[in-house]
């Protein structure tokens, strides 16, 4: 661009162009154009008005571009150079280069080189790539995060057909629009007499006999409208009676109805009718029925108990530690569960109900333990025993006659003071046997019970004779199986 004016020369010729009309051309169809010498120094630069993003790049004049292109990039452009150094050709294919720019700026131009004069100068056109490289980018990110969510799938469908697999219950799965199964497990097949594959998309109505079969969809949905979740229906291929249990629910735009189907087996119905019974029993019994976690805190309580304990709703009692209705409290309840726990149950066990607001009463309470160490509870019946006195084996609560007539015998050949501290050791030997007793040999549990320390205890227990007793069988002195009561 030495001269004052440009000839083109293409097919028939052009107009010649003055060197300002050319430079704005030049500015019009390239983002950028640069003029480097045959050194790569840049000895003109010109960004096009239209592209803003690029900035201002005058600093770029009198430095060599290879300054400013990033290392990936220096390889191409060496390459394109050495065509053109060969004198076989006056331009090059295009090539992207990607630009570098104090070191945190990078944005890729695709060039045109061009030879511009014998001294060996180039003048370079370049297009901004950047929005191309942004769409590629979010390409790249949306490929990612499909192949991500398709492994999250995969990883969901999985867990599916593990589950839907392992489930002891027949399932079918079917279409709420079309009435044909989508999905079942082989629990079903079997108890249908046909194969899985086979069970796939058939239709549902197909399988069983109703007489109706056009309308069973419907009885379906009058069984899920109307909350009785229960269709009884004849297979024909095995000639079983079997109960359909339909939940439907929404997935993605589509109704879907899950169907759990039993065979009406003696068993099952009995299992049925035990689980009616267990639950009419719970409900009217005479007696207060408690179930607890493994802490003792109450989930349920029957209409008897809450009448024991002068509450008003089931809910006043959830949540409730259950000692909180007994006279003793914590040491009751610890001697209920520890019990239960070594020995699966513990029948009458005597203390007194501490209501809401009325006065305390004498109950029996029996307990169990339910279920394993995972999910430990208990179930306790609490009984009314106002009126009777209570008997018990082996040193019991009422004085005996033959302690009471020493007592009487002391009266004129002893000071009264003498005649009450021999009736208080004969008291509180009674009290500690039906301690010890209540707690079944559990000294720790004892102690606790009478207010003493452990210490003190098994003074009086040797003070007394009772420390030589063989703890009952598989108790111990200290709640722990086998063990012996250290001194």
């Amino acid at each position: 661009m030495a001269g004052r004016e440009t000839q083109f020369h293409g097919s028939g010729g052009l107009p010649r162009v003055n060197v300002e009309q050319f430079g704005r051309i030049l500015t019009t169809f390239a983002d950028i154009t640069l003029l480097i010498d045959d050194q790569g120094v840049i000895a003109a630069i010109e960004v096009s008005p239209e592209n803003r993003a690029l900035g201002c790049l005058d600093h770029w004049r009198a430095r060599n571009i290879r300054d400013f292109l990033a290392e990936e990039s220096l390889e191409k452009f060496e390459a394109r150079l050495g065509e053109l150094a060969s004198g076989k050709v006056d331009m090059v294919p295009a090539v992207e280069l990607n630009h570098v720019d104090n070191a945190n700026w990078e944005f890729p131009i695709r060039y045109m080189i061009h030879r511009a004069s014998s001294d060996g100068s180039l003048l370079l056109t370049g297009r901004d790539m950047r929005h191309i490289a942004e769409v590629q980018e979010q390409l790249v990110r949306t490929q990612l995060a499909l192949e991500r969510d398709y492994e999250k799938y995969r990883e969901f469908d999985t867990r599916y057909r593990v589950l839907l697999e392992a489930s002891r219950d027949a399932l079918i799965l079917i279409n709420g629009r079309s009435a044909r199964i989508e999905d079942s497990n082989a629990e079903a097949a079997q108890i249908l007499g046909i194969s899985s594959e086979a069970l796939s998309g058939a239709s549902f109505a197909a399988l069983f006999d109703t007489g109706r079969r056009g309308d069973l969809m419907e009885l379906l949905a009058n069984a899920i409208g109307t909350g009785r979740q229960r269709l009884t229906l004849s297979v024909p291929r095995t000639g079983r009676s079997v109960a359909v249990h339909p939940r439907q629910f929404r997935a993605a735009g589509e109704t879907l109805i899950l169907c759990r189907i039993d065979a009406e087996d003696g068993t099952a119905l009995a299992h049925e009718d035990l689980a009616s019974s267990l639950s009419g029993f719970f409900d009217s019994a005479a007696d207060g029925i408690v179930f607890t976690d493994a802490s003792g805190r109450i989930h349920h309580a029957n209409d008897a108990f809450l009448s024991m304990g002068d509450l008003s709703a089931a809910r006043e009692a959830e949540g409730r530690s259950l000692g909180e209705f007994l006279s003793r409290g914590g040491v009751d309840l610890k001697v209920l569960l520890e019990n239960a726990t070594r020995f699966g149950q513990m029948k009458l066990y005597a203390t007194r109900l501490k209501p809401q607001f009325g006065s305390e009463f004498p109950v029996d309470v029996s307990t169990c333990r339910i279920g394993g160490e995972a999910g430990l509870r208990f179930g306790f019946v609490l009984r009314m025993a106002a009126g009777r006195e209570l008997l018990r084996d082996g040193g019991g609560m009422p004085m005996r006659d033959d302690e009471a007539r020493n007592a009487m015998d002391l009266v004129g050949t002893a000071p009264l003071k003498e005649i009450v501290a021999a009736t208080t050791d004969v008291v509180e030997r009674i009290c500690i046997e039906t301690a010890v007793e209540l707690t079944n040999n559990n000294r720790v549990a004892a102690a606790e019970m009478l207010g003493l320390s452990r210490q003190s205890l098994y003074v009086k227990l040797r003070k007394y004779g009772i420390l030589e007793r063989e703890p009952a069988a598989g108790a111990s002195a200290d709640g722990k199986p086998g063990a012996r009561p250290e001194e």
